[in-house]
């Protein structure tokens, strides 16, 4: 909450509140994450997560076929041919007649040693998260914009909230300022002219200097006042000593 701004020598001058620089670093902040979590979702999407796939279905090879063969050629005497042929290929030959590990082929290479092999439904989601979190990054940065040009404003005898909504200050006969002192919140309900009940809100967080605007409410309000409750439970009486 914005610290308590200098209330206008005039009690009737014009209040005009116009929106935080904390509110555009916490929105920007938002926008920016949004948008490092979508890059990274596309990155896994068009390449991490199919780099891994390629490299779990090399490993899935290495395992079953390349092996095989490394014991069928063993068996069938041909363990010296078997050895030239994947040193051509640039594949590992084992040593000492004992098979090729794929933990030692995949540290000489700079892989992972156990890769995921991922589903073509997990590689979609990536886009799918990619594309969401880019375009709530901007939305977020098209609200930021459109919201530069609002302001709270208070008059003599009404406000007008940042919709544009003029309120009477005697057409409030509620205000809630349970979460001000934490959360810089304030709630006011009001009649209108066709006599529904609706509520406003004052956002000290949001508004400079929206605390000035609640204290002319206040001073000017006559109705019921929700504040703060003290919800501690209350102290255990002592004991008295029986007769």
């Amino acid at each position: 909450m914005e610290s308590p701004s200098s209330p206008p020598a005039d009690p009737a001058a014009p209040i005009v509140c116009r929106v935080t620089s904390w509110y555009y670093r916490r929105m920007g902040m938002l926008a920016g994450l949004m948008l490092v979590f979508g890059l990274v979702f596309l990155y896994d999407g068009v390449w991490g997560y199919p780099k891994s796939v390629a490299l779990a279905k090399k490993k899935e090879w290495f395992t079953t076929e390349f092996l095989a063969s490394f014991d069928k050629a063993k068996q069938e005497g041909s363990l010296e041919q078997w050895i030239t042929d994947a040193k051509a290929k640039g594949l590992p030959t084992g040593s000492e007649g004992e098979p090729p590990k794929w933990v030692s082929h995949a540290a000489q290479n700079g892989w992972d040693e156990d890769p995921k092999l991922y589903s073509d439904r997990e590689i979609a989601e990536q886009f799918w998260f990619g594309y969401g979190c880019i375009a709530g990054a901007l939305i977020t940065g098209v609200v930021l914009l459109f919201n530069r040009s609002k302001t709270l404003r208070a008059e003599a005898d009404h406000w007008t909230t940042p919709e544009g909504v003029k309120i009477a200050f005697t057409d409030v006969f509620r205000i809630d300022k349970r979460k001000w002192e934490h959360k810089g919140l304030a709630y006011a309900w009001h009649r209108t002219q066709s006599g529904a009940e609706k509520r406003a809100v004052i956002d000290d967080l949001k508004f400079a200097g929206a605390d000035l605007v609640l204290t002319r409410l206040l001073s000017r309000f006559s109705g019921e006042l929700i504040e703060k409750v003290n919800t501690a439970p209350p102290e255990a009486q002592a004991p008295t000593n029986g007769a």
